[in-house]
């Protein structure tokens, strides 16, 4: 599984330019601030202007359409820094929505927005506490006019800085996304910060009436959307813990102990090359999975969730022990390495922690 020279240029120079335009300390001036978005504008257009916003979008809309492997080494660099921006929400799962389903005047209005770094869209399914896709209350009714929706929920990626969202709800028992603009009346946003800082909103809404919002595929498209964040998701989890070893690896060679360095004891030694095999293995299934997406392989769900199993639970337990090994330096929030487990442990719960999906697994292969 090796990388085409187009996409190893796009690794090159996303890592170069997340590395020069997002750095950690950009991170920690967003907490700082404490803006509303939750991300660097400029760094959005930047994202915009280098064609990463588009990059599953076609190229008849303003996109770059390279595919879910360009998407997934594109967040793989933005884990590494922390960097914040909506692309997952935006350029992943909403792109992706309305590619599949939207219908041709969604795509012609919405498409080159979020292409060119205009829109920002917010995928909101889940209404429980935890990741459950299969139990949606929110409703949706055919009027003259349209739809009208109501209901609640919990979690939405960027929601406070949305421009409209893509809203999942039952009609007559049948799951569908709805899209509904950010300003409809009846529509409330509850900002959120999540333990990273990530932030999301809580959302109500009551009789909110939308014209032609539905769109086609029903929960089938649900369930696409959704895989679409997750592999991304585990790309990301890989970049930061893949960061997160090398800042470990590089303290253990500089800190010194006993009048030598930390690193050159055995047991440091067999603790950090476990790390980097389970690291190199998370990548390698979530490369496979992005690569069955992008082909349409049949067991491309199958893929998709044994990567996120396998990225969340490597990147809740590498971070972790890369915390260990930097001692009690590693609990302050002066240093870095605490930040990089945060991230880890919400990227590993969202749309389905390590659990959730390994139970996926088992029960696609029969058990």
């Amino acid at each position: 599984m090796l990388l085409t020279e187009e996409q190893r240029l796009l690794r090159d120079s996303a890592r170069a330019a997340v590395a020069a335009k997002a750095p950690v300390a950009l991170w920690r001036k967003l907490r700082a601030e404490n803006d509303e978005p939750g991300f660097s504008r400029d760094f959005w257009r930047d994202c915009a202007e280098a064609g990463w916003a588009g990059i599953l979008i076609p190229e008849s809309y303003g996109g770059l359409d390279f595919g879910f492997v360009g998407a997934g080494l594109i967040a793989r660099e933005m884990g590494r820094t922390l960097a914040a921006s909506p692309f997952l929400s935006t350029a992943i799962m909403a792109a992706s929505a309305l590619k599949i389903g939207g219908s041709d005047a969604q795509k012609t209005f919405w498409l080159p927005r979020i292409a060119a770094g205009e829109a920002v869209i917010s995928v909101a399914v889940d209404e429980d506490a935890r990741h459950n896709p299969a139990r949606i209350a929110a409703t949706a009714t055919e009027t003259p006019q349209g739809w009208r929706l109501s209901g609640a929920k919990t979690c939405a990626l960027d929601g406070a800085a949305a421009n409209a969202f893509l809203l999942a709800a039952k009609a007559g028992g049948e799951a569908a996304l709805y899209l509904v603009q950010g300003d409809v009346p009846g529509l409330s946003r509850v900002p959120r910060r999540l333990v990273d800082d990530r932030r999301v909103a809580a959302l109500r809404f009551e009789n909110i009436e939308a014209r032609e919002a539905r769109l086609a595929g029903g929960g089938a498209l649900i369930e696409q959307v959704l895989d679409a964040g997750r592999v991304v998701l585990a790309a990301s989890l890989c970049g930061v813990a893949e960061e997160a070893f090398a800042r470990t690896l590089s303290y253990l060679k500089q800190r010194r102990q006993f009048d030598r360095t930390i690193g050159s004891f055995q047991a440091l030694q067999h603790r950090v090359a476990i790390m980097h095999v389970d690291i190199e293995n998370a990548w390698s299934a979530t490369l496979k999975a992005l690569r069955a997406l992008d082909s349409g392989a049949a067991d491309a769900p199958l893929q998709i969730a044994m990567a996120k199993a396998k990225a969340g639970e490597v990147g809740r337990t590498a971070t972790a022990e890369c915390l260990q090994l930097h001692g009690g330096i590693g609990m302050t929030d002066e240093f870095d390495i605490g930040l990089f487990l945060k991230k880890a442990r919400v990227e590993a719960e969202l749309f389905g922690d390590p659990a959730y999906h390994a139970d996926r697994v088992a029960t696609m292969l029969g058990y």
